[in-house]
């Protein structure tokens, strides 16, 4: 045998040995045998990138969905307020006789700007008419609020 092959064991440092050596091969950050899976550091700033633009995508889309919510708040509001100003209309206005409930009226506008009541339809009226501008058609519910069914 050639001399220079030959290993010295007192040039071996069994310190420095056991610091490559692990009992539990599996908890090594690289991989420990020439067959094992491979074993790539990750980038921690990619990983994060992809976290924040996750949680935006998804903060977006919980934000849209209230809006949509508020927007239909907001519609329901005007629609009660504009509700609240027909019936006040309504109840202001001459009714010559008892309204049902259930039942459709049609609220109008006469020439001298006061309101009244009709069970007649504003297509219905032929050429006379009896009223200067067909406000609303309305229907009277069990709590004696009006729904309003259409309107100018």
């Amino acid at each position: 045998m050639n001399k220079s092959l030959k290993i010295d064991v007192n040039q071996i440092d069994l310190e420095k040995m056991k610091e490559k050596t692990t009992d539990v091969p599996g908890l090594l950050p690289y991989a420990h045998q020439s067959g094992s899976a491979i074993i790539k550091p990750e980038d921690k700033g990619k990983i994060t990138g992809r976290a924040v633009a996750a949680m935006h995508s998804q903060t977006d889309m919980q934000m849209a969905q209230i809006y949509q919510q508020m927007q239909l708040l907001a519609d329901q509001a005007k629609a009660i307020q504009k509700r609240v100003e027909v019936s006040e209309r309504i109840y202001q206005a001459s009714i010559s006789f008892e309204p049902l409930i259930n039942h459709h009226y049609f609220l109008y506008e006469k020439e001298d700007g006061s309101d009244c009541m009709s069970m007649v339809a504003p297509e219905e009226w032929g050429r006379k008419k009896r009223f200067s501008r067909f406000i609303a058609e309305v229907k009277l519910l069990a709590d004696h609020t009006w729904e309003i069914v259409r309107e100018l």
